[in-house]
């Protein structure tokens, strides 16, 4: 197989709300961590002990404006993405380095804002659908569908 894979697939909580930067010309991104934890129990003090990581998302356009309206702090998401290394120089002069997760697909999981949970969305879904709530299809009790 002479391919490559970059792909990233993470449960985790918000830890602070969508931070929302705009551009000239409407495009937009919004950055977030998402904490994940690992729980464990130490072997030789039968401790449970709790890790946690955290991971930098950045999603885009329609897809940021709709992770910042129905996302708040604490809130559980599934995302799938890709992770891009990137550098700036900061004003102090010296270079910044960072990893984050180019977010693709997600679905919420949990949420606060607006009584929403269990929405999925990829970003080709976004780009083509304006109207996020989903159809009602539905079939009288006695038809089948086939």
């Amino acid at each position: 197989m002479n391919g490559t894979l970059n792909k990233v697939m993470l449960i985790g909580f918000l830890g602070d709300d969508i931070k929302m930067h705009y551009f000239d010309g409407g495009n937009c991104i919004g950055r977030f961590q998402l904490a994940t934890n690992e729980v464990y129990i130490n072997k030789t003090t039968n401790e449970k002990i709790t890790s946690t990581e955290w991971h930098n998302l950045v999603v885009r356009n329609k897809a940021a404006e709709l992770c910042e309206k129905y996302l708040s702090k604490g809130d559980k998401i599934y995302v799938e993405g890709r992770i891009k290394s990137r550098q700036w120089q900061s004003e102090d002069g010296s270079t910044k380095h960072t990893s984050e997760i180019q977010v693709t697909e997600f679905t919420f999981l949990t949420t606060k804002k607006e009584g929403e949970t269990n929405k999925q969305f990829t970003a080709a879904d976004v780009s083509k659908n304006t109207n996020f709530d989903p159809e009602k299809k539905v079939l009288p009790i006695n038809d089948l569908p086939f």
